[in-house]
């Protein structure tokens, strides 16, 4: 169950990724794809994260969140590293969608906004600390 969950889940992400990414260069691929790579796959993902919890939570002997040893404890159960891998996919695209749509909001280039998706899909704090810089950059050239 665990591999074809985690199958499952990095299929869907990594669609989603593909889509938002091009979608910065086809706009009428944007208006479906922004919602459902940004809210929509999120939550189908948010879903999986919490059966998996639910169904596994309590299995891990030592496992919490008060040190860095308990959080290695929770992420020893296979079942819950799964768990931790898809809020990690769940959460980046979701800071992805909302990249994108801020972006196209603001009308910054889909030349600039698509390295920084591919960057939040690869090293998510990475992607926001870029994306976060050029907004900054891009608001105070045009005051």
């Amino acid at each position: 169950m665990t591999d074809t969950l985690f199958s499952l889940a990095n299929l869907l992400a990594l669609v989603m990724w593909i889509a938002l990414i091009f979608g910065r260069f086809i706009k009428p691929l944007q208006k479906v794809v922004d919602p459902l790579a940004g809210f929509v796959a999120p939550a189908l993902l948010a879903v999986a994260y919490a059966v998996v919890m639910g169904m596994f939570w309590g299995q891990a002997e030592g496992g919490g969140f008060g040190s860095l040893q308990a959080v290695g404890a929770l992420f020893a159960k296979p079942e819950l590293l799964l768990a931790g891998w898809i809020h990690y996919l769940a959460f980046d695209l979701f800071v992805g969608g909302w990249i994108a749509r801020t972006a196209s909001e603001r009308g910054l280039s889909g030349f600039l906004i698509a390295p920084i998706l591919v960057l939040t899909f690869l090293v998510g704090p990475v992607g926001y600390l870029a994306f976060s810089l050029l907004n900054l950059a891009t608001r105070r050239a045009a005051k």
